[in-house]
């Protein structure tokens, strides 16, 4: 049985110089890792659980020594590379953030992919794209309508992801 998400919400903008900005979050009633470098660790773990699950095994994620690779297949090319995850946890927030290094989704190995549980009342489950410059996005100056793949394509999974991701976690109780 599939968890249904009622509070759940998103938003996207593409900031002057290009990059994309964008923020899922979902409020679940309980905690759904610990409070830990573990609980963070598991964050990541299953997102990218998730990404497979959701593309029915086409996007795998892959580790190699101190970085991940999302490929096609395992071993297709490289859409999106990542560093190590940066791993934080404090008595209210638990984060999991993994920096963009490039592949063929980047215009620019910058920006990063952070997936969090905070803790202030209610518990809040983020994932959030912040300073990434989509190859598939438009480009300063030009129409928006340049970035119709990335805003049609790409970004929609990237939404439907994060909620099955969310919807998981919130039945997969700690």
């Amino acid at each position: 049985m599939e968890t249904v998400l009622e509070n759940w919400w998103s938003t996207q903008r593409q900031r002057e110089d290009g990059a994309v900005e964008s923020t899922q979050v979902a409020r679940v009633p309980k905690p759904v890792v610990e409070t830990s470098d573990a609980g963070a660790a598991l964050l990541g773990r299953r997102y990218w659980e998730t990404v497979r699950r959701a593309t029915g095994g086409i996007v795998r994620a892959r580790e190699t020594a101190g970085s991940l690779e999302l490929r096609l297949f395992t071993r297709g090319p490289v859409l999106l590379s990542f560093g190590a995850p940066e791993l934080s946890s404090t008595r209210e927030r638990v984060e999991c953030r993994y920096p963009i290094k490039g592949g063929l989704l980047a215009r620019a190995p910058t920006g990063a992919i952070t997936l969090a549980q905070d803790q202030h009342g209610e518990v809040e489950l983020s994932s959030r794209i912040t300073g990434f410059f989509p190859r598939l996005g438009a480009r300063p100056g030009r129409p928006d309508w340049t970035g119709a793949l990335y805003a049609h394509v790409q970004s929609r999974i990237h939404v439907a992801i994060s909620r099955r991701y969310f919807a998981g976690l919130a039945g997969r109780r700690r």
